[in-house]
């Protein structure tokens, strides 16, 4: 009994979180599920017999074991279509998130460490940030930035960063007159160094869900902004795209519409999902397991 009670105690705590994450069996088969999207939409690509130019047929025909998504009117292989919509959806979700994540952090850390005057300005504009209408102004950014993916990310992240701004100043503020904080400042720590390497990496559990989250929202913001028109445009594609322009041909060649529908829900569903488990994995209270 002693050694196995020193067994868990010398754990680490990245060893602890992946064990509470491997408990929340739904969250790990949404990462495996993810995980086989991804590398589909990534590498499938590249060995798909197709590719999003090639002219098939000569009409749109029902899924077959030659297009196992059939094709569009164009004679478009619809699979190899969905794979680089996948792509370019999830790289716009991904780099929207990330930065969002990044600016957010920084700027609620900031403002939440130094407080005063200051933070009350930084947390005001992050307010009126919050309350814009996000599909509108991203609506309107999305027709002006030309339909590029990285540029349609920018946007997003542009918008939502004021949300983990807001759960990193929260978290900060509960953490900035703590001991070890007080004890970095009796040694000379600066205050970048309080900040970026005591507190930041203390509300990482908060800030990783919240970016999964962000991931998500990204996500179904692309489909919104493309299914408007407001976001990728042809030549290119996105799964947002593939789902507007199909949605002519719902009752007659339902495919079109089906498959890039599916994938933007078990896209979104999954990380959703998985940013449950990271929530349970991350809190060192909890204590419930998923079945």
């Amino acid at each position: 009994m002693p050694d196995r009670e020193l067994a868990v105690t010398q754990r680490s705590q990245a060893q602890l979180v992946a064990r509470r994450f491997r408990r929340h069996r739904l969250a790990v088969v949404s990462l495996a599920v993810l995980l086989a999207l991804v590398l589909l939409a990534f590498v499938g690509g590249w060995l798909w017999k197709y590719s999003v130019v090639d002219l098939t047929s000569d009409e749109s025909v029902p899924p077959s074991w030659d297009h196992p998504f059939g094709t569009d009117a164009a004679g478009h292989d619809t699979f190899a279509q969905v794979l680089r919509g996948t792509q370019i959806s999830i790289g716009i979700a991904v780099l929207g998130a990330l930065v969002a994540t990044v600016v957010g952090t920084v700027w609620g850390a900031t403002a939440g460490y130094y407080g005063g005057r200051l933070d009350t300005v930084m947390m005001r504009i992050a307010d009126l940030v919050l309350t814009l209408p996000f599909l509108a102004v991203a609506a309107v950014l999305g027709h002006n930035v030309g339909g590029s993916w990285w540029l349609i990310a920018a946007v997003i992240a542009g918008l939502y960063w004021a949300y983990v701004a807001r759960v990193a100043r929260g978290v900060v503020l509960s953490l900035r007159e703590k001991e070890f904080v007080e004890a970095a400042r009796a040694i000379g720590a600066g205050d970048a160094r309080i900040i970026f390497r005591h507190l930041v990496p203390n509300a990482f559990g908060s800030i990783i869900v919240n970016a999964t989250v962000l991931v998500a929202i990204a996500i179904l913001l692309e489909t919104a902004l493309s299914y408007l028109g407001f976001g990728v445009r042809p030549p290119d594609t996105s799964l947002g795209l593939l789902v507007s322009d199909a949605q002519t041909a719902v009752d007659t060649r339902p495919w079109l519409f089906f498959f890039p529908g599916l994938f933007i829900i078990l896209i979104a569903l999954t990380i959703n999902f998985i940013g449950d488990g990271l929530r349970d994995a991350l809190d060192p209270q909890q204590t419930r397991v998923r079945r």
